[in-house]
């Protein structure tokens, strides 16, 4: 399953890839690693068909997770779309609205519970 995480902070990627190694090792999930919503664009244009899931932070710099997840839902609509999970730091109830108006399939605060998120996997 190949996983895209778009993340301004850059201690996003080693974390990822510490508490996923087990899962990694087995070839279970394969992660890609985007810092922009531009440049996690740019990488959907190439391969949206491969990517099962995006995990995005909502408050970043340029494009919010917002604004990727509207590009996501409409320039990526052929079946089967990419699940689209935001993250944010800030849980309050105007994010959690916006993420799933705009057609989030989940919603998830930091710290990220990596057993949650291993949990939500499982049913993708």
């Amino acid at each position: 399953m190949k996983i895209l995480v778009v993340d301004d902070e850059a201690d996003v990627q080693p974390l990822f890839l510490q508490r996923f190694r087990k899962e990694i090792r087995n070839h279970e999930v394969e992660f890609d690693f985007a810092q922009s919503g531009e440049e996690a664009l740019d990488y959907l244009k190439d391969k949206h068909s491969e990517v099962v899931l995006i995990l995005s932070d909502i408050n970043m710099p340029g494009m919010s997770g917002i604004e990727l997840l509207t590009h996501i839902r409409e320039d990526f609509p052929t079946p089967p779309p990419p699940v689209v999970m935001m993250i944010t730091a800030y849980g309050d109830d105007e994010n959690y609205k916006q993420a799933m108006d705009k057609g989030a399939d989940d919603f998830l605060t930091k710290p990220l519970d990596f057993n949650l998120l291993k949990e939500k996997l499982k049913t993708l």
